[in-house]
């Protein structure tokens, strides 16, 4: 199976690109399973049993996630966008949206609500499975550490106080109707604003999505020795007012500083584990000795968010706080 989730991560990726790239002759099923040396029944089959959908229904939600981003943000008309995600016309592509959304493109222009996107999804996604490095290279980059002030902004997010860590974050949440990592990660892709976005559409990467871990008295003992909530969402702009989903908490975060522990791109499934125990290490270590500064661990609400992309970094943003003038 482990082998198929590579092949069936290789085609949602192909998809992606091919969308971005409107390259519509690469997106059947026939050409797909050609460059995979399988029938397109049973890739069809294998889709079907990783994803949880047809590849005919991932694909068309996909077009329509990129197309939705493009009614929201660009200045182009709706026909030119429908024709571009290989729509035939105006209608048939306001039939689409409205059907999968609840709202036709033009109203939805005018009034960006939070709506349920399809994200790519990550069969083989290694983090997600609790499956540490499978080779033995040692990250050689060095950590970049430093302090940092973040002005004050709004954290948009779903809480569990009784999951550990991000594999078990989404096993909790996925018990909960309507608190579902599909859900959620749909809604956020969908938030317009995202302080993070860097145009991505996938959970905890580029589409501005990260994990943070809350002060909280009543929140579980973390690793570090003080009790925190995980937290799953979005930062956005102090002057966020946009709708809230049902699901989620909007809170403000104050202006505070913050020591930041950054590793650059690297090779998941080779380096992933180094990684993690570099930056953890740096953190323990890390010798606050005359910067007259330590760990905010007290402060009911503070925040330490958490980014995880290979491609990106990993990276911690650690609340601090000044002990002497």
């Amino acid at each position: 199976m482990l082998e198929w989730q590579k092949q069936i991560q290789y085609v949602v990726n192909v998809i992606d690109e091919s969308i971005k790239a409107h390259q519509d002759e690469f997106l059947t099923l026939n050409a797909l399973a050609d460059q995979l040396g399988y029938s397109e029944f049973y890739t069809e089959r294998k889709f079907k049993a990783i994803s949880g959908m047809v590849f005919r229904d991932y694909l068309r939600r996909r077009k329509l996630a990129f197309a939705l981003k493009e009614v929201r943000d660009s200045e182009k008309g709706i026909l030119e966008i429908a024709l571009d995600y290989g729509f035939s016309s105006h209608e048939a592509f306001t039939r689409a949206f409205k059907s999968l959304y609840g709202i036709t493109p033009s109203d939805y222009r005018r009034h960006p609500v939070p709506v349920i996107l399809r994200t790519k999804i990550n069969p083989f996604d290694r983090y997600f499975f609790g499956q540490g490095e499978i080779g033995m290279v040692k990250s050689s980059e060095a950590l970049k550490i430093y302090f940092v002030t973040i002005p004050a902004h709004q954290f948009l997010y779903v809480e569990n106080k009784e999951s550990n860590g991000y594999w078990d974050f989404w096993q909790k949440q996925n018990q909960i109707p309507g608190q579902d990592q599909a859900t959620i990660c749909g809604l956020l892709d969908s938030i317009k604003g995202k302080l993070d976005d860097e145009g991505g559409s996938e959970a905890n990467s580029g589409g501005g999505q990260i994990m943070a871990y809350r002060n909280d008295p009543s929140g579980r003992l973390c690793d570090w020795g003080f009790p925190r909530t995980e937290c799953y969402g979005v930062r956005l702009p102090i002057e966020y007012q946009g709708e809230i989903p049902a699901e989620m908490q909007l809170t403000e975060i104050p202006e505070g500083e913050y020591l930041v522990f950054e590793h650059g791109p690297f090779d998941y499934e080779q380096e992933n584990r180094s990684v993690e125990e570099k930056v953890e290490k740096a953190m323990a270590d890390f010798d606050f000795k005359d910067t007259g500064y330590g760990y905010d661990t007290t402060t009911p609400g503070r925040l330490i968010y958490f980014y995880f992309n290979p491609e990106r970094c990993w990276k911690y943003i650690r609340p601090v706080r000044k002990f002497s003038d």
